[in-house]
């Protein structure tokens, strides 16, 4: 799998750092201890700056000689855009407006730092930079767990990630994971979301600072989502009824609801068909699936899909792989159905799941 991880070729490094065990293709560094914000930084290349430089162009009768490289003609100003370079290499990351207000690396780090008050109880255990340093990711571990059963652990993360390319707002999120198989949790309550996202424009460092309020949602859904679990762990459902959730919650698009709900399995595309069997093989077969907590169990059922985005399906890069689990892409916005549909099952008992 290929992974667009930055590589400094200043320092011969990846930028990217995390706690005891490497991901991502084994590049980066490796720390045996939990590091502050300001060290989390350093180990993941995250150290540099960024500003925002004037755009110019050419006017007519420039000439372009061999190297590509443009030789004659008056420099124009290109009004109202600029580019954003980072300090260290000059490298241009992107094009960005006027209104665009360059968030430092070190700024969203400490956005992370005032949750808790100075990073107390804050654990950082990935970093890294994306492209050329364009986009940056941090996930940090909150204290504590959330406990479903006995010994069913799901550790509390919070997540963020922003550019400097003006491709898109800064975005952070609670992201629970399943321990024993490290499955993203990661589910909306009553239709809240478990995200926050801050546009780059004017007052952006004030608003950050006030984001840690927002992000009290953590602790709330933590709670809510325990309760959640430890009753869908007690529910009991059929394997039948875990294939009917799986498929409803993968359903592509309303024509193949209708043939599912219909049952005209022949009209289901190849595609589709292999995409469930295949999570539902995990629901029945995966060794995660099969302790007290998700065996038989509703809870197992929304790990059925939820195990299947994050351990069984390929992704074109690690990238692609982030972008689909946290970033509103089709992995969250199945997860989030399975979720639903599990709400609905443990309400009202039926596995008429086709009727949505």
């Amino acid at each position: 799998m290929a992974h667009n991880i930055h590589f400094n070729e200043q320092t011969g490094k990846n930028s990217f750092f995390s706690v005891k065990e490497k991901a991502w293709h084994g590049l980066g560094q490796i720390v045996q201890d939990y590091p502050t914000s300001a060290e989390a930084i350093q180990y993941a290349g995250l150290d540099y700056d960024v500003v925002k430089s004037p755009l110019y162009t050419k006017a007519e009768g420039f000439s372009i000689d061999p190297n590509g490289m443009v030789n004659s003609g008056t420099s124009i100003d290109v009004p109202h855009y600029y580019a954003t370079l980072r300090t260290d290499n000059n490298a241009v990351l992107g094009v960005v407006g006027r209104d665009y207000e360059v968030v430092q690396n070190r700024d969203a780090f400490s956005f992370f730092d005032s949750i808790t008050g100075n990073g107390d109880g804050i654990m950082y255990e990935t970093a890294g930079a994306l492209g050329k340093g364009e986009r940056i990711f941090i996930t940090a571990k909150l204290p504590g767990y959330i406990r479903v059963g006995n010994d069913d652990m799901i550790e509390k993360y919070l997540f963020l990630t922003t550019s400097h390319d003006g491709s898109g707002s800064i975005t952070a999120a609670f992201t629970p994971i399943r321990i024993v198989c490290a499955n993203t949790l990661n589910a909306a309550m009553h239709h809240k979301s478990n995200t926050i996202r801050i546009r780059h424009t004017t007052n952006v460092k004030q608003r950050l600072e006030e984001a840690h309020r927002v992000m009290g949602i953590a602790n709330t859904r933590a709670v809510q989502l325990e309760e959640v679990f430890n009753r869908w762990a007690k529910v009991r459902i059929t394997d039948s009824e875990v294939k009917k959730l799986i498929q409803a919650a993968l359903v592509p698009n309303k024509e193949v609801l209708k043939n599912l709900a219909e049952g005209n399995a022949d009209e289901l595309s190849t595609c589709f068909v292999n995409i469930c069997d295949n999570a539902y093989e995990y629901a029945m077969s995966n060794p995660t699936q099969l302790q007290e907590t998700t065996k038989g169990s509703l809870f197992g059922a929304y790990n059925a899909v939820t195990g299947y985005f994050q351990n069984v399906r390929n992704y074109r890069n690690d990238e692609a792989k982030l972008k689909s689990l946290l970033l509103g892409g089709t992995a969250q916005l199945r997860t989030q159905a399975a979720f639903n549909l599990c709400m609905d099952f443990e309400q009202n008992g039926t596995d008429n799941f086709f009727m949505n």
